[in-house]
């Protein structure tokens, strides 16, 4: 496997814009895809059942890149725990949830940069919130279990996604809930082909989840991510929101 990209200054950086950005400075087109931002927070607002949440809930953040969607979860539960495989997006959500702001650049074109400031959005409770690095395919089992599992574009990009679909029944609790999201890219320098699925992305994630768990939504989230100024990915994200059953 090639060395993880997400440790690059580049994607740091987009991500940065990605879960901060204020729409216009990242689609400064009224041409665009614009139902597509904020993907960061509509994978939290707009996927859990939040009248079955319960008071104080706890939250666990998988993929959690720079940090947005783990603040986005604290607005509403009493912990969260944010984890990421990346050291430098690790240390740039700590950095957000430290300090409130963090400097990032923005490519232009060529070798041309502006910089822009993220903010840590207004009414968050940082407080609540930890960030840790870890790795998807082998979390510690001192994690407990969790009302609410949040993994945003991630099974797609782990070597062995099927040892982490495996470990999601022991992770949430009976009637809590767990939210994925992914577009579905299978790529060799992330994932083996052996280990890409024999179907669907779906037939796969039913494989490992229908039993301990139920399927209760399954719907299209787009996302826009920008690379420069006449430069985006547009992508839409399968979302599949589960249930997971009461235990005898």
């Amino acid at each position: 496997m090639s060395l993880n990209p997400y440790e690059s200054r580049k994607l740091v950086d987009e991500y940065l814009l990605f879960h901060y950005g204020a729409d216009e400075e990242i689609l400064p087109w009224d041409l665009g895809p614009q139902g597509a931002l904020g993907f960061p927070v509509r994978t939290v607002t707009e996927t859990f059942a939040w009248n079955a949440v319960p008071a104080g809930a706890r939250a666990l953040d998988i993929g959690c890149a720079v940090g947005r969607s783990s603040f986005e979860l604290s607005r509403r539960c009493g912990e969260v725990v944010g984890i990421d495989y990346s050291d430098a997006f690790v240390s740039a959500a700590e950095s957000m949830r430290v300090d409130g702001c963090l400097e990032y650049r923005r490519l232009e074109e060529a070798a041309s940069y502006s910089t822009l400031t993220a903010m840590r959005p207004e009414g968050v409770a940082p407080e609540r919130v930890r960030f840790a690095r870890g790795d998807a395919m082998d979390l510690d089992p001192a994690l407990g279990t969790f009302d609410l599992v949040h993994a945003a574009n991630l099974v797609c990009r782990l070597p062995e996604p099927e040892r982490f679909l495996s470990r999601l029944p022991s992770l949430v609790r009976p009637t809590g809930q767990l939210v994925l999201t992914t577009p579905c890219t299978w790529l060799e320098e992330f994932t083996p082909i052996a280990n890409w699925p024999h179907g669907s992305t779906l037939d796969l994630l039913k494989k490992h989840l229908e039993g301990p768990f139920a399927l209760r939504r399954l719907f299209e989230m787009p996302f826009l991510i920008r690379e420069h100024h006449r430069k985006f990915q547009w992508t839409v994200a399968q979302a599949s929101v589960w249930e997971r059953l009461a235990t005898e």
